[in-house]
């Protein structure tokens, strides 16, 4: 599997598993109980999932499979990385303390690998990371990051003290939504600060897209894996598809080892061009 390096020097997952929109209907607990169970059974060991997912519901579908397969031997908690996210109307200091704690008991962890400031909300930042620092100090997250920060975010959190330790930004990133790459992306690599794309094949749209059909056909994928592949292919760049089907789950990990040539990515250019000037952030 590629990895990314974090701030830290730390290297994780490129290819992570999301779980947007888990967590909402009981009666589908158990598929996607058993969805975590298989992709972690395949080799994926970054997972991405958030409070506000199914008001919790998310949290608990990874608890029951993570502790499932940690006691069956499938993986190893060192071996894995866990990223949750915190609401903004719970990131104030204590607020963000409290939040966490809800959520590893969901998740039936002791520790976050990362915790993300979900977006920008009415607490100040200040308040934010004050609650992040506490939550390391105690020894509940490893990390912190933030998501869905465009530029000014980004250098207002860099400018407050100890805001150089974010650990990742995660942003709807895609072959159709390229807008981060003008000042967002670069800014990150500046500070060793990884992107994390969700949604980064447009939840599915991107493998109905004609475009891509003659480079997959080339290279004997799908669609949907020449977006993923070429998403993996940015630098400093984590991807987190959500996948529920074993067919989806194989497709996506097999993206990662997709060669795309100079000439694929060129005309993949030329089908989704790079931005020449400063776009909204993208948001879901």
């Amino acid at each position: 599997m590629r990895e990314v390096t974090l701030p830290t020097g730390e290297h994780v997952p490129a290819l992570g598993l999301g779980t947007w929109k888990m967590g909402e209907a009981p009666r589908q607990q158990a598929a996607e109980v058993a969805a975590v169970r298989m992709a972690l059974e395949m080799g994926y060991r970054l997972i991405d999932t958030a409070e506000m997912y199914g008001e919790g519901g998310a949290e608990t579908v990874v608890g029951q499979a993570l502790a499932e397969a940690l006691r069956a031997g499938t993986v190893a908690r060192p071996d894995l990385f866990i990223v949750s996210k915190v609401y903004p109307h719970n990131a104030s200091r204590a607020g963000v303390q409290a939040a966490c704690e809800r959520s590893l008991r969901r998740l039936g962890l002791d520790q976050l690998d990362l915790y993300l400031l979900h977006w920008r909300g009415g607490e100040p930042l200040a308040e934010t990371l004050a609650g992040f620092e506490a939550l390391q100090q105690r020894g509940l997250i490893r990390h912190w990051g933030v998501s869905n920060f465009d530029l000014d975010d980004l250098e207002e959190l860099a400018a407050l003290h100890g805001g150089a330790a974010c650990a990742a930004n995660q942003v709807y990133y895609s072959l159709s939504q390229r807008g981060i790459e003008f000042d967002v992306s670069p800014w990150q690599r500046r500070h060793h600060m990884p992107v994390m794309a969700y949604s980064p094949i447009d939840q599915g749209a991107l493998a109905a897209q004609p475009g891509l059909d003659a480079i997959a056909r080339r290279l004997q994928a799908t669609p949907a894996q020449v977006a993923l592949a070429w998403l993996l292919a940015q630098p400093c760049t984590i991807a987190i598809p959500k996948a529920v089907r074993e067919a989806h789950l194989r497709e996506n990990l097999a993206a990662a080892d997709l060669p795309l040539s100079p000439d694929d990515l060129a005309q993949l250019d030329v089908l989704f061009p790079p931005p020449r000037r400063k776009q909204p952030l993208a948001m879901l």
